[in-house]
């Protein structure tokens, strides 16, 4: 098993009453609820822990991108990997990542990368998200018909430009340049690793099969929407003919551990109601723009896992009824883990284990339990199979 730190780094000093009084976390928030000088002080906290996760044996750190939200400080990952690429020595840093259909052209998304992966010594793992509809079709005013397609273009380009040793011309229906000629080039050849991150669309199956792949499911609904998923997603794999490799596959997972399910439940229920009662209050029609999720995703029942109710009443009982949080001892939190990844062939858990409202002592408290209590004692779990989407010198021990 590999697992990886994944940081939202929410703003978590929203209002008691925004979910009442706003109209939603994403698109239009009022940008004068955030203070810049707090969002300073978030960032540091944020990248302290990122940088302690490196040290305490997850194999890697993972940073997204999106915008206009109070849900996560991130509309650059680039920036939060740059630094990272500094202060960590052995981890993966995995992009999740950058949305390659927002960019013109293209290669600046190549180029960047390319040089993380030099700053890092060749520990980049490039994450290419399609982008939410709220990020791609309302921030950044991306046409939802043509998304997909603009998409699997800047994908094409950029792999191509990693890999070809000479410049070369592109002349794509989006992208059209005389010379592409990426310098610097990445240290990991012919391209680093590419995870693909996915919301349960169909087609992505499809794509990281086709292209050789791997799938971050990204759903914050929990393993019981997750079972669902890769229900779905091996049958795919099957079809290609291609082995089902666990890390193939991964999974984001809220785990918080304590000294028993009582303690850990005193611990995290407030911040992982604050999670889901305020950065998930999205309103329903930023969600799927006309055109955004396609036909064929919406007959496989895979519809959004956010709501279009204004207020969103969310308590423990039922998040732990859903399966969204793994809570308890150390060893009932292994337990839970080994039967999840064995139940769904998982190679990757990407831990949340800050969420939410949650203070900076307490996140560095759980991500260290987690790293010196639990993970150990899964490192076994598939070891069976060689892991093909890691960076090439970001190897670790297992249980380092």
């Amino acid at each position: 098993m590999k697992f990886y730190f994944f940081h939202l780094m929410p703003y978590r000093h929203l209002p008691d009453n925004f979910s009442e009084e706003h109209h939603s976390v994403w698109v239009d928030i009022p940008s004068n609820l955030l203070d810049p000088r707090k969002t300073g002080e978030l960032y540091d906290e944020y990248i302290d822990e990122l940088v302690l996760a490196s040290t305490l044996g997850y194999d890697g750190v993972c940073v997204n991108e999106h915008h206009q939200n109070g849900y996560g400080l991130m509309p650059s990952p680039n920036i939060i990997a740059a630094a990272l690429a500094r202060q960590t020595k052995d981890v993966a840093i995995v992009l999740l990542g950058d949305s390659i259909a927002l960019y013109n052209p293209p290669t600046r998304v190549a180029e960047e990368i390319a040089m993380l992966d030099c700053m890092s010594g060749g520990r980049i793992v490039a994450g290419f998200p399609v982008g939410t509809s709220m990020d791609t079709n309302y921030c950044y005013g991306q046409n939802p018909v043509t998304l997909r397609e603009k998409y699997r273009e800047a994908e094409q380009l950029i792999t191509r430009s990693w890999a070809e040793p000479e410049p070369f011309a592109f002349n794509g229906r989006y992208t059209q340049l005389r010379y592409v000629n990426i310098w610097p080039r990445p240290i990991q050849q012919p391209r680093p690793p590419i995870w693909i991150p996915g919301g349960g669309s169909v087609e992505t199956w499809d794509w990281v099969c086709e292209r050789g792949h791997m799938y971050a499911a990204l759903s914050f609904s929990g393993f019981k929407r997750s079972q669902k998923t890769f229900e779905e997603f091996w049958p795919v794999v099957d079809s290609y003919d291609l082995p089902r490799n666990p890390y193939r596959a991964g999974i984001i997972q809220f785990i918080g551990v304590g000294d028993s399910e009582e303690h850990a439940e005193e611990l995290y229920a407030e911040h992982i109601e604050w999670f889901y009662n305020k950065t998930q209050h999205v309103y329903g029609g930023f969600i799927d723009a006309p055109g955004y999720r396609t036909e064929k995703t919406i007959a496989g029942g895979f519809t959004t896992e956010y709501t279009d109710v204004r207020i969103i009443e969310r308590k423990w009982a039922q998040l732990i009824d859903e399966g969204v949080i793994i809570h308890g001892s150390p060893e009932q939190v292994t337990e839970k883990l080994e039967w999840l990844v064995k139940e769904i062939n998982l190679g990757v858990i990407m831990v949340m284990a800050h969420f939410g409202s949650m203070p900076h002592d307490l996140a560095e408290y759980n991500m260290t339990r987690i790293a010196k209590e639990v993970l150990p004692n899964l490192r076994h779990v598939h070891s069976e199979w060689e892991d093909e989407w890691y960076p090439q010198h970001a190897r670790r021990a297992p249980g380092a």
